[in-house]
């Protein structure tokens, strides 16, 4: 079986980490997002993969090769000109077998293997407060009827959450051909939305499967939130001498960390440093060193310093101070 993974994008709401690094290599609970789908792909039974890749395309490439055996076709995205177009330059990868398309901004718990027993094609949704924001599918007696990409007045709350098990890719190739041949876009860009509306409306069946575990990794603050809710399932690590760990943390086997407070909700990744410093709810990526710090709701980058400072005072009674 094989997954088709777009990760192209430049990701601009994660800037300044994304200006020396491409999105999907940030680390969030020990490893890299690309990591994280990667195993659930293979943990799913998946022996084949093409990744579509652009910013950064050749740190991606290597991560993958160093890390996983199974067979990965890459497809350079040199103009970014929507999810279509993506998919649409990766279709010499595929046959006329089911196809799995998972975005690599996203990482999911979900049973894919449930997902896939369908006959037909199936989207991964969910329920939103907000649907103007994502892609919405309409639904009447089990299929879907009708997608819109980011609708102003919405008739869903059932947001499509990056997860497109396709039964029958020729048909998805056949529609983005005529679109890239037309020049059909919606907002600038050749939208996999707008390729599946047309698949609709010539017969294919489409049926959704609920997606509880998604977790988005586009903004620091999501991230971080992913970060928190993936550590909550992970074991306690082993603390070195010296450090207190209050878990959920992780902490890899390869950071030096010393005279520390970590946690909760602590990511320390390969190589890091980390002295005298109190991290909490905070991703310190490779090679990072933290020195006599404070840091909390926070992300490090990858080989960044940061050294903070300790303060001795003699403070009366009733007074207030605040360091900034």
């Amino acid at each position: 079986m094989r997954a088709i993974i777009p990760v192209a994008g430049v990701g601009s709401r994660l800037r300044p980490h994304t200006y020396t690094a491409p999105k999907v290599l940030l680390n969030v609970a020990g490893k890299p997002i690309i990591g994280h789908i990667m195993d659930k792909i293979i943990e799913n039974g998946f022996d084949e993969a093409t990744i579509v890749i652009g910013y950064f395309g050749d740190r991606i490439k290597e991560y993958i090769l160093k890390n996983y055996p199974i067979k990965v076709d890459f497809v350079e995205q040199e103009e970014r000109l929507g999810l279509g177009h993506a998919i649409y330059l990766s279709r010499h990868t595929f046959s006329r077998s089911p196809i799995l398309i998972i975005l690599g901004d996203t990482v999911f718990d979900v049973d894919l293997k449930k997902m896939m027993d369908s006959r037909d094609t199936v989207l991964g949704v969910k329920e939103v407060e907000d649907p103007r924001r994502f892609g919405v599918a309409e639904v009447s007696n089990g299929y879907i009827t009708r997608l819109v990409e980011k609708p102003e007045h919405p008739k869903s709350n059932l947001a499509v959450v990056g997860l497109y098990y396709i039964q029958r890719p020729h048909n998805l190739v056949d529609a983005l051909r005529e679109m890239v041949k037309s020049n059909y876009r919606t907002k600038g860009e050749f939208q996999l939305t707008d390729a599946l509306q047309m698949m609709i409306d010539r017969g294919e069946k489409m049926t959704t499967f609920p997606v509880e575990g998604w977790y988005d990794c586009g903004k620091p603050e999501t991230l971080l939130s992913t970060n928190h809710i993936l550590l909550d399932s992970m074991p306690t690590p082993t603390t070195p001498a010296g450090v207190v760990a209050q878990p959920p943390v992780y902490i890899s086997p390869k950071a030096s960390v010393v005279n520390s407070v970590l946690g909760p909700y602590a990511t320390v990744a390969d190589d890091a440093v980390i002295e005298n410093s109190i991290i909490r709810n905070s991703i310190i990526n490779e090679g990072a060193r933290i020195t006599n710090a404070l840091l909390e709701d926070s992300i490090v980058g990858s080989n960044a310093h940061v050294t903070g400072s300790f303060k001795r005072i003699n403070i009366g009674d009733s007074s207030e101070l605040e360091f900034y």
